[in-house]
This record gives C-alpha cells, structure tokens and sequence, in this order.
C-alpha cells in the first residue's frame, strides 16, 4: 500500500547548517504560552554550526503574533491544564518530526527538542514517552507534568536520552521547585539530566544560550 507523505501541519522557521552535512543533527525550538516561533528563532544563530535548527509555531492561536501548545489557568496559584490540548500538542509534536523528513533533510537519530516554559514541558511530554524518537531534550525553565507520568516509557527505553534542564531560582511564573522536582523524578528512572540553575526570573538569558550550546556540542 502506499503512503502519502504528510506536509508538517506546524508552522517552521528554519535556519539551515552552516556547516553542510547530507544528514546534519536537528534541533527544534519550542516556544513558551502566548509566544511565538520568532520568539526563540531569534538565538538560532547562537547554536552550533552544524546543527538544522527549526522553531516551531504552536497550534493554538491566542492572537496575531500569540500562540501555545496547549491553555493553562493559573488562578488558583497552580497550573491547571487543558489535558486534551496537551495531549493534542505532544502528538502534533511528533507528528512533525516524521513530516519534516518531506521536507527538510537531518539525521533522524539526532533530533533534539530545546523549549522555554510550555515549550520545555512539551520537550519532556514528547522525548519522555517517545523516547525512540528523539536524542535529547533541553528543558529551559519548564516543568514535568504529572498527567504525562502514567504513560513514559520505560526505563530500557528512556536510557539513551540526554537531558538538559536550566531554570532560574527566582522564576515566579513556573517556581525553581518544578525544576527540582523534574531533576529527581528523572533520577528515579537512572536518567542523569545535567542540570543549571541561574540567579534569574523566568527567562532565557545568555549564560544559559552558552549553557545549552555547551551541551548541544558534546
């Protein structure tokens, strides 16, 4: 039977390897709750050479230039989720990195996800249980959702994935807690995340862009 290739149903911008490869490694940027692709393809220029860097655009729309993954309410002082959308948005997430392959040309047994805030919950939802899919996740001050616990994969599975977390200890939209909590959650599956903390809101600064490209080159 045949297959029709899917065109990426997410909206990219890309940033192609400086230095060419037939099958460079790919990054994809996630962005955060009312951001946008822009947002994070403004450091692409910053990541290592070699890299195919992609941003991608969330699926919801919350106005011109505001998008997410899925709706959080922060009323009650905790993150309540939309459950479906963030499922919805993991599954997109995947999703597109087998339709890129329509499109762009990277070594499937190097993709990475790199995301701030929702962006970096998402990189765990996805990498975590789908763990065959993805290299490595850098997690920049984001949080691990206890929804998604029920179905990670398992610990055979999970052992090649890399994981980077960066937060700042004065976050106060998603606490350094949830950094913490990540961090040791992960140990109890024998994964060894390497972890920065930085003297900083809830943010992406230039220590941690040199952090992450630190990483992204070993």
């Amino acid at each position: 039977m045949n297959t029709i290739a899917q065109k990426p149903k997410l909206y990219y911008k890309v940033r192609q390897p400086k230095i060419k490869s037939e099958k460079p490694p790919l990054v994809i940027l996630l962005h955060g709750v009312g951001s946008n692709e822009q947002n994070m393809f403004s450091f692409a220029d910053a990541l290592p050479d070699q890299y195919l860097v992609v941003s991608a655009r969330g699926p919801l729309t919350f106005g011109p230039i505001s998008f997410a993954w899925f709706q959080v309410d922060f009323s009650t002082g905790k993150p309540i989720i939309n459950e479906k959308q963030a499922e919805e948005a993991r599954i997109a997430i995947l999703e597109f990195i087998d339709d890129l392959k329509t499109e762009q040309s990277f070594d499937e047994n190097k993709v990475y996800l790199a995301g701030f805030s929702q962006g970096g919950i998402m990189s765990y939802s996805a990498a975590l249980t789908q763990p065959d899919k993805i290299k490595g996740i850098a997690v920049m001050s984001g949080r691990l959702l206890p929804e998604i616990k029920p179905i990670i994969a398992s610990e055979d599975q999970l052992k090649p994935l890399r994981i980077f977390i960066s937060h700042g200890n004065q976050d106060h939209v998603l606490q350094f807690q949830y950094a913490l909590d990540a961090q040791e959650y992960l140990k109890s599956k024998n994964l060894e995340p390497e972890f920065h903390q930085y003297h900083e809101d809830h943010t992406i600064n230039h220590e941690m862009i040199k952090d992450l490209v630190k990483w992204l080159n070993q």
